[in-house]
């Protein structure tokens, strides 16, 4: 799933994007409520995490927004207001849950769950392509004209997020940050080696490469060189 995290606490969000990354989903983060909105009404998620009491904007605004934008995406609203009024508030805004702090990560990647396949239907999308390479977000099988590519889990959410970003120039702190969740340089060539073995697989063999080396700035996954 490609999640998006409203939280301005960043302990907590650093927890939670960890474990979220652990279970094999792309995970972006927002730490205000500005930015929050600003992500998921010009982004494509599957899910939104969105914390009740955020700067700038609070979280019951951001989910009215969207839904009166006509987003859909399935929301499950955080917060440490656990009265029977307050969750009826939540649920009326828009939002999908309401999970209760402190709370178990276990509980929390469960109501995903059911909210995701709550929110499936014959119309959404469950493959990523380009060109002819493609992942299938149910499976989690890739195939490049036909063939099926074997990953390892982090070459895949790697993928995955490449994909998810596709055209796009992809800095090495946007993959820290989203696929490695360091907020700072290791100076490690931990990407370097990761961008390597899976141009390896995705690449080599096939007529024209997909994943693109742009210097000084990032990669980018494109038919276009």
């Amino acid at each position: 799933m490609h999640i998006l995290l409203i939280e301005d606490d960043q302990e907590a969000a650093a927890y939670l994007s960890k474990g979220l990354s652990e279970s094999g989903h792309v995970v972006d983060h927002a730490a205000d409520g500005e930015d929050g909105l600003h992500m998921a009404l010009n982004g494509d998620y599957d899910i939104l995490v969105v914390d009740r009491m955020l700067p700038k904007r609070d979280g019951l605004s951001i989910i009215r927004m969207l839904r009166a934008d006509g987003k859909t995406t399935p929301a499950l609203v955080l917060s440490a207001l656990g009265e029977v009024d307050d969750r009826i508030e939540g649920l009326r805004a828009g939002g999908d849950d309401y999970l209760v702090k402190p709370y178990a990560f276990g509980e929390l990647l469960a109501r995903l769950d059911a909210l995701t396949r709550r929110g499936s239907d014959a119309t959404a999308p469950t493959l990523l392509k380009v060109g002819d390479l493609e992942l299938d977000l149910v499976t989690h099988k890739v195939r490049r004209a036909g063939k099926e590519i074997r990953l390892q889990p982090k070459e895949l959410q790697l993928l995955e997020y490449l994909l998810r970003h596709a055209d796009q120039v992809v800095t090495r702190t946007m993959l820290l940050e989203q696929v490695w969740d360091f907020h700072f340089d290791p100076e490690t060539n931990v990407i370097d080696t990761q961008i390597s073995r899976l141009r390896s697989k995705i690449d080599k063999g096939f007529e024209r490469p997909l994943l693109h080396t742009i210097r000084g700035r990032g990669y980018r996954l494109s038919e276009s060189d």
